[in-house]
């Protein structure tokens, strides 16, 4: 299987951006592919521990723990972007890691496809 690399870019109120890259990531490693995702901009909101999961609105925190659980997902936060937001080491859900850009860089060319989701 191969490897895909999902950098989401999502912006403020009302993007579905996220939503719609996790459950591409769902939907890759359920076909045995790997997945590295890479969260930047308003995306790092996903890292932040201790989320709440209301009725009808969106809650990815459970998600992202399973495909962690895979063993086949990589999530990675800007640390710049998380730490604009207030989201620091100690903030950050177990499991999901922080670098700088370099990071998704450098997964993009170790991937055989790259998808670059949102910045609008």
């Amino acid at each position: 299987m191969g490897k895909l690399t999902i950098g989401c870019f999502s912006s403020l109120v009302g993007s579905l951006s996220l939503d719609f890259s996790i459950k591409l990531a769902e939907a890759a490693v359920a076909k045995g592919h790997t997945v590295d995702y890479w969260m930047s901009g308003n995306a790092t909101m996903l890292s932040k521990k201790g989320q709440k999961a209301f009725k009808d609105y969106s809650h990815l925190a459970k998600p992202v723990q399973t495909l962690l659980a895979t063993g086949k997902f990589n999530i990675t936060a800007c640390e710049a972007c998380a730490a604009a937001r207030g989201y620091h080491k100690e903030d950050t859900m177990e499991g999901v890691k922080s670098f700088s850009m370099d990071w998704y860089l450098a997964s993009t060319f170790e991937a055989d496809r790259v998808l670059h989701i949102g910045g609008d």
